[in-house]
């Protein structure tokens, strides 16, 4: 059975735009009710978001790839590129690459797609990779480039893409495609057809997955105009295993109809927890602007410690084991300050004994 760029009408994806027309006209008013917010807050809270929604981006979609990024250096490395106060030093990592790669996304979207900004995005992500022959540059092996399980008592192709030698010309026509429908599609529909059509070329030796999920910020981002502040990638992350079977149902067919409803759900979510985020750090600044004075450093370290868990905070809550852990004080003065903290309204205790644990008391 072929593989869906063997197919007679290939690249031709179809899927019918009626079944997204709901979700494309709510993505628009969430959209449009989030710039107005954004317009609303400082400078400072709109940088800081802009930063955390970059950095959550670049670590999600390299864990999807397995690939683990250390946060405070991503986060530094962004502050940096903006121009904003960050805590490490200049560093040439994995790191600093992705946030270089990131920031370029985010301030060239509305640029046209070239073979050359895909060979820098890719560039930047394998640098002095020794791994990597074809770096900053699409695959030339004459190996078949397949996707094959991990099992090694029976290893299956779950995929495989047009043999390097085509790659030159199917990547030329799917720059064609891309900067020609901007304006004539479905932003989901558009976000959602690039990234199959993109993954199903494999133009890359390595690297598909994280670019491709680039694209879909660039599209997005043309789409309203403006640089796309959702962590698209951390949903995708959260559901991998539905992700990965999405687009393996695409491998041999240009119908994609299930795809696209299930990636155009995934951006709404995306929505939904970026401005929660947005939410949780203003309520963030607001906590510790009101406190300044008026709690201990031990207790400041504590709470930034709880903030920088997101918004799901600590597992299961924050113990007395893990105050005590973090500041390493004595148990006594660990129970005063967490007392304090309940009686000042910044905490909320549940539980006894044992069972007890601390929450964030946020609006």
């Amino acid at each position: 059975m072929p593989w869906n760029w063997q197919l007679p009408d290939w690249p031709h994806f179809t899927y019918d735009s009626d079944r997204i027309a709901q979700k494309e006209r709510q993505f628009l008013l969430s959209m449009g009710s989030a710039c107005a917010f954004l317009k609303s807050i400082d400078e400072q809270e709109y940088n800081q978001f802009v930063v955390e929604i970059l950095c959550l981006e670049g670590l999600e979609s390299s864990s999807i790839e397995g690939e683990i990024l250390d946060r405070e250096s991503l986060q530094s490395s962004i502050k940096r590129h903006f121009g904003l106060h960050a805590t490490r030093k200049q560093e040439d990592n994995k790191e600093s690459r992705m946030a270089q790669l990131l920031c370029n996304v985010y301030e060239s979207f509305d640029k046209p797609l070239t073979h050359e900004m895909l060979w820098q995005w890719h560039f930047k992500l394998f640098k002095d990779q020794s791994s990597i022959d074809d770096c900053g540059k699409y695959r030339t092996h004459v190996d078949p480039m397949q996707i094959i399980s991990r099992r090694y008592d029976s290893p299956k192709v779950f995929f495989e893409a047009p043999p390097s030698m085509k790659v030159p010309n199917e990547m030329a026509a799917f720059i064609d495609w891309f900067n020609s429908t901007s304006a004539s599609a479905p932003i989901l529909g558009r976000a959602a057809l690039a990234h199959v059509y993109f993954e199903s070329i494999h133009p890359f030796e390595d690297g598909n997955g994280r670019i491709g999920r680039i694209l879909i910020e660039k599209v997005l981002s043309q789409g309203i105009e403006r640089p796309i502040l959702i962590a698209v990638s951390k949903v995708l992350e959260k559901r991998k295993k539905e992700y990965y079977a999405a687009l393996e149902k695409c491998n041999r067919t240009l119908e994609i109809e299930h795809w696209v409803e299930f990636f155009a759900d995934v951006v709404l979510q995306a929505q939904e927890e970026s401005m929660n985020l947005l939410y949780f750090l203003i309520a963030k600044s607001k906590m510790l602007t009101a406190l300044t004075g008026h709690i201990n450093p031990r207790q400041e370290k504590v709470l930034l410690r709880m903030f920088a868990e997101g918004l799901g905070g600590f597992k299961g809550g924050l113990s007395a084991e893990n105050y005590l852990a973090i500041t390493k004080t004595s148990r006594a003065t660990a129970t005063r300050d967490l007392t304090d903290l309940v009686q000042k309204g910044v905490l909320i205790k549940t539980g006894e004994l044992r069972h007890t644990r601390y929450w964030l008391k946020l609006p």
